[in-house]
């Protein structure tokens, strides 16, 4: 209520002057709250569930009086903490005084709005002022239209009638949207299912791909039975040193997979050569490395990356950065990368493990380490050697993991 209508006579604060007919004389008595609404006599086409909030018992007798004349359900509130309890029953139209005690019309419109489901909620205020400075504040916290004291009831009439058609249109285009999120729900899972069954053929494919590379290696390994443990772990070594030289997860993953085929070429090694203990003479040497020209015979021509990459590594992961390696005698940024990372790799672990043409087993790590420093800039990648020295630890703990059963070990070739 305003306070200036304090000073008005009793009669007038009892809401007899709040609104000036234009039809029969509302009802003097009636319920609180009119559920069902009556057929509307002004030729609504749609009756609403009206919310009408007022301080004063009388003027909400009054509003609840001319908006069930006007065909509405209504309900009443006394205060802005009513109001907001009642929003739940279904309101289309909030009618709301301006000045209330504890919480005026503004802050109830303001509360109105910061719940989602009511952000498009209309609110007409009732007030005797029209100033600038409450036109403002009412568009500032969501107020759809003013009505003023003293109000005209076919005014009252047009303006929540035009409210409530808009309230209706917006239902109507939420509830189209929800049907249409609700199909596009619906077909968005269908995809989804047929999605998975791809993923999951594909994964299933790409699984085979490895199986299938993995037994191609241990073929290799019932030729060398001292390299089982190897494979594992030259995979692992490779791929912790190509993501420390900060390749993708694409790349990197491939490298994992690749580098265990580097000695799949040993399967065309005759085993007189292959499983000779002891050193092999230069004419044995020379038959055994031809390990690396086989091995990528074998791996090259497939459309995988795997197995390209794979050939790349067979053949090349024992040239060395000085150009004395072999089969081809590359030099530097000349040998591919990925042979230059599995180098590393693979001398660290054929020191540090146990090979039959070693006599004293496996070298201490600390040793190997300082090994492959000396030959910094010589047999090996500067950048990659720095990387699998700065990544010791994880190397250790994948060393430690997959460790084989103690035998005998490799030398550097």
């Amino acid at each position: 209520m305003s306070v200036s209508s304090l000073n008005q006579p009793q009669s007038v604060r009892n809401g007899h002057s709040y609104i000036r007919h234009r039809g029969p004389s509302p009802p003097v008595s009636g319920p609180t709250a009119s559920p069902t609404p009556p057929v509307a006599p002004f030729g609504i086409d749609r009756p609403g569930r009206v919310l009408v909030v007022d301080d004063e018992r009388g003027i909400r007798e009054m509003m609840r009086r001319t908006m069930t004349m006007l065909g509405h359900g209504v309900e009443l509130a006394a205060d802005g903490i009513e109001a907001l309890a009642k929003l739940p029953l279904d309101i289309d139209l909030v009618m709301l005084d301006a000045e209330m005690p504890n919480m005026d019309g503004f802050e109830v419109a303001r509360r109105i709005r910061k719940i989602p489901e009511y952000a498009d909620l209309p609110i007409i205020m009732i007030t005797g002022r029209n100033t600038k400075e409450d036109r403002v504040r009412a568009a500032e916290v969501g107020i759809n239209d003013f009505v003023q004291k003293p109000f005209d009831t076919e005014e009252l009439r047009l303006r929540s009638a035009s409210l409530l058609k808009l309230k209706r249109a917006t239902d109507e285009l939420k509830s189209h949207g929800t049907e249409l999120e609700n199909l596009v729900r619906r077909r968005t899972m269908a995809l989804r299912e047929a999605l998975d069954e791809g993923v999951a053929a594909r994964r299933a494919t790409h699984e085979a791909h490895l199986d299938t590379i993995k037994r191609l290696v241990r073929a290799a390994e019932y030729k060398d039975e001292d390299t089982g443990g190897h494979i594992e772990r030259i995979g692992m070594f490779s791929e912790v040193l190509a993501d420390g030289l900060g390749m993708g997860p694409r790349e990197t993953e491939i490298i994992r997979h690749a580098a265990p085929m580097h000695d799949v070429g040993k399967i065309g090694i005759p085993d007189r050569v292959l499983l000779k203990r002891g050193p092999l003479d230069d004419d044995e040497w020379a038959v055994m490395r031809s390990h690396t020209v086989i091995g990528s015979e074998i791996l090259r021509g497939s459309p995988s990356e795997i197995l390209k990459t794979g050939a790349v590594i067979a053949l090349s992961h024992h040239e060395k950065w000085n150009g004395t390696g072999y089969p081809l005698g590359l030099a530097g940024e000349a040998i591919p990368l990925e042979g230059r990372i599995c180098a590393v790799a693979d001398v660290f672990d054929a020191l540090t493990s146990h090979r039959r043409y070693r006599p004293k087993g496996a070298l201490p790590n600390e040793d190997v380490y300082e090994m492959m420093e000396a030959d910094r800039g010589e047999y090996f990648d500067p950048e990659i050697l720095d990387v699998f020295l700065a990544r010791r630890r994880e190397i250790e703990r994948i060393q430690e993991a997959y460790r084989d059963e103690p035998s005998r070990t490799k030398k550097y070739g």
